[in-house]
């Protein structure tokens, strides 16, 4: 399937149009195990409808006028259950307005084509789930992996070509991760950069909005929506030469990233060079403080998640947990409260210490230390399955406690095929600048 921006030159061209475009969708939609949680055929044929007749009218209301995209099953669709991917909210209201985000991208012209499946409450970097399934990711020919998560039936409508845009949230890795295991482009927005109302939350300092596509120039273009921009004509990528670049070497030298992380990153650096691109290769203080805060004091998130749904947990509704998310909920039950307020203080101090060492870099690291694993495995073990979760949050988990927005690229493949992923990061509120970066890396790596 082409990104988002060659659909639309279709629809300028007439050899595709809105409809069309949505009929395919949904029959793909169809086919695809465990993806969607629902599908919103009604008001998606609606959307479609009157994005069609615009686009003979010569009268598109946006460069994505009539474009599928799928929503994450935590942004309330008028109409629809928002479930967050638990059981317990199988029979909760239907929401009776758009999420903000919603209501603009769909006053943008875009077709709401339905609300995909993730990891139960957002709270797991692997993406299984026991009550709607699994979705399976397209690139495991070998047996069945994992999608990533907690994004994950996002990532697969897009990585399976359903869709080429899906709204994801990200408060520890949750659009990052799925996109690098599914070979696509993912951005995690800085955390104010758009509204979260009506959103199901997580982490109220953490949680952040972003699309998974398959393409930077895609992400822009949704990022131009949500901002008030009107961009008819694709942004040009800047040149590399002369941008400025750091790659965390210790994290790129740690024994815990596979081979294939390590060699198409370093093939996508010397890439990055031949281009032009100032290349500096040291260890990050901050990143690797980071990491070390977060291993010594623990993560942010846990203490956020648990005050978020303490009510639900002394519920009777918490027996219908996962018993895996229900364990990783009650682990901050008992912890300290100046534990919490530590890693505030620390936040603030990291933050401003990234700024002063990146002095207007980009931080490059692996996306996540290895490819997506096989999936029976995880569901069959439990230890496994807390260890796995661990290791593939590690690497992305930085960033978001220091709330900076990220854009994950396809770096390459290992021998089986299964993608590996290069991310682009910058300190809080730049999101422009690594949107602008994240485009000119992109078009040196996919040459």
């Amino acid at each position: 399937m082409s990104d988002a921006t060659s659909l639309a030159e279709d629809f300028v061209s007439g050899r595709s149009d809105p409809v069309q475009a949505l009929e395919q969708a949904l029959v793909h939609a169809s086919l695809a195990p465990s993806v969607f949680i629902c599908l919103t055929a009604e008001r998606a044929r609606r959307e479609a409808e009157a994005a069609a007749a615009r686009w003979r009218a010569g009268q598109p209301l946006s460069v994505f006028d009539g474009v599928p995209l799928a929503w994450k099953d935590l942004f309330d669709v008028a109409g629809s259950v928002t479930t967050a991917g638990a059981a317990y909210r199988r029979q909760a209201p239907v929401a009776l307005l758009d999420a903000p985000v919603v209501g603009q991208l769909c006053r943008a012209g875009m077709v709401s084509v339905g609300k995909t499946n993730l990891s139960e409450l957002a709270y797991s970097g692997l993406g299984l789930n026991p009550h709607f399934g699994t979705p399976h990711n397209p690139h495991g020919t070998d047996q069945p992996r994992i999608p990533g998560g907690s994004s994950s039936g996002a990532a697969v409508a897009v990585a399976a070509g359903i869709v080429p845009i899906a709204m994801g949230t990200d408060t520890a890795g949750s659009i990052r991760i799925p996109a690098a295991f599914n070979g696509l482009v993912g951005y995690r927005s800085s955390c104010r950069r758009y509204s979260r109302d009506g959103v199901f939350p997580l982490a109220h300092t953490l949680d952040s909005l972003g699309p998974l596509t398959r393409s930077v120039r895609d992400a822009l273009a949704i990022d131009d929506v949500l901002n008030g921009r009107d961009q008819r004509q694709p942004r040009p990528a800047r040149s590399l030469k002369g941008q400025r670049f750091q790659v965390e070497q210790s994290v790129l030298e740690d024994a815990r990233v596979e081979q294939s992380v390590r060699d198409n990153l370093h093939r996508s650096i010397d890439q990055l060079t031949a281009a032009g691109a100032l290349i500096d290769v040291r260890p990050s203080k901050t990143f690797q403080a980071t990491l070390d805060l977060i291993q010594h004091q623990g993560w942010l998130g846990s203490f956020e998640a648990f005050a978020l749904h303490q009510a639900l947990l002394d519920s009777p509704d918490a027996e219908q947990l996962d018993p895996r998310v229900r364990r990783r909920l009650e682990a901050a039950r008992t912890l300290p409260a100046s534990q919490l307020l530590g890693l505030y203080d620390a936040r603030r101090r990291l933050q401003q210490q990234l700024i002063e060492e990146l002095d207007g870099a980009i931080l490059i690291t692996p996306t996540v230390a290895h490819v997506a694993p096989a999936l029976a495995p995880l569901e069959a073990d439990d230890q496994l399955f807390v260890s796995t979760n661990l290791a593939t949050l590690r690497l992305t988990m930085p960033g978001s406690l220091l709330d900076m927005p990220g854009v994950t690229l396809p770096s390459g493949r290992d021998a089986l095929g299964l993608p590996t992923g290069l991310l682009l990061s910058a300190p809080s509120g730049e999101d422009a600048r690594v949107l602008r970066a994240a485009l000119s890396v992109e078009t040196v790596l996919v040459q």
